[in-house]
């Protein structure tokens, strides 16, 4: 669940475009919760909760608790820099855990990346969760040629992180050339819409959170069966338009698709 394109940082490769100008869009917290709801009876057992940045929704703490009401998984996929005092407690339930993306172990170069010098934040929501025991897994987005890509890798292990994944810059979103406009099938992993689908802030249900070019209908309109009931259709234009029919070109080596660099 895509909760908002509101984020502090406004990070050259987002495949969003989040930014502190977006919005929570038109989804409200009771209409999540009505997914929710719909998820838990199609037997989905696994939600997450991502943006933007899902800390700055006013609804996180309630929608957290509404899907572990239905004995759903939850992930929160932030960028750590700002947790609401009030939010650790919801966060360190059992079937909660938390995801992140990271990209040096210096300051100054993190802040080229994202826009905002927030290093030092993260690192102190990081020691914390990890101090808390919530479930944490980074990933590591190589964006070039003078990244400190490994350095950062170690920098998450002395934090503490226990699960650290790899992934390079995907040519989408703001990463994208200005020729693509942003859509670029090819650069997808190739799980898009196959047991998965992301919703937007406005209700659109596509296949995957950097696929912003297709949609298979908006749960403000129709169920979310009916909705997701179309996603065949979808992922067969995103193949014809070449995304990858294998996993070679996967972004997580468990097999998962679990989008990294959004952030």
């Amino acid at each position: 669940m895509y909760l908002t394109d509101k984020c502090q940082q406004r990070c050259t490769h987002c495949a969003t475009g989040s930014s502190p100008e977006g919005t929570h869009g038109t989804m409200t917290t009771a209409d999540w919760k009505r997914v929710l709801d719909q998820a838990a009876e199609l037997w989905v057992r696994r939600v997450q909760f991502i943006g933007g940045e899902p800390m700055l929704h006013p609804g996180l703490a309630e929608l957290v608790g509404h899907a572990l009401g239905h004995a759903l998984e939850v992930e929160v996929f932030s960028n750590l820099v700002w947790v609401p005092e009030a939010l650790w407690p919801i966060l360190s339930q059992p079937g909660v855990s938390l995801a992140t993306s990271y990209y040096s172990d210096r300051p100054e170069q993190h802040a080229g990346i994202t826009g905002v010098d927030t290093l030092p934040r993260i690192r102190a929501t990081i020691a914390r969760a990890t101090g808390l025991g919530i479930p944490l897994r980074a990933g590591v987005i190589d964006l070039g040629v003078g990244q400190r890509f490994e350095q950062a890798t170690r920098n998450l292990v002395d934090l503490g992180v226990p699960s650290i994944g790899h992934d390079r810059v995907r040519a989408l979103g703001r990463a994208a050339p200005c020729t693509t406009g942003g859509s670029n099938a090819a650069e997808l992993c190739g799980r898009c819409g196959d047991g998965q689908a992301t919703i937007a802030p406005d209700g659109q249900v596509r296949p995957c959170l950097f696929v912003t070019w297709a949609t298979a209908g908006n749960v403000r309109e129709r169920g979310l069966g009916e909705v997701v009931a179309a996603m065949p259709g979808v992922r067969a234009e995103l193949i014809a338009q070449g995304m990858p029919t294998t996993l070679a070109g996967n972004c997580q080596p468990d097999g998962n698709c679990y989008p990294y660099n959004d952030r």
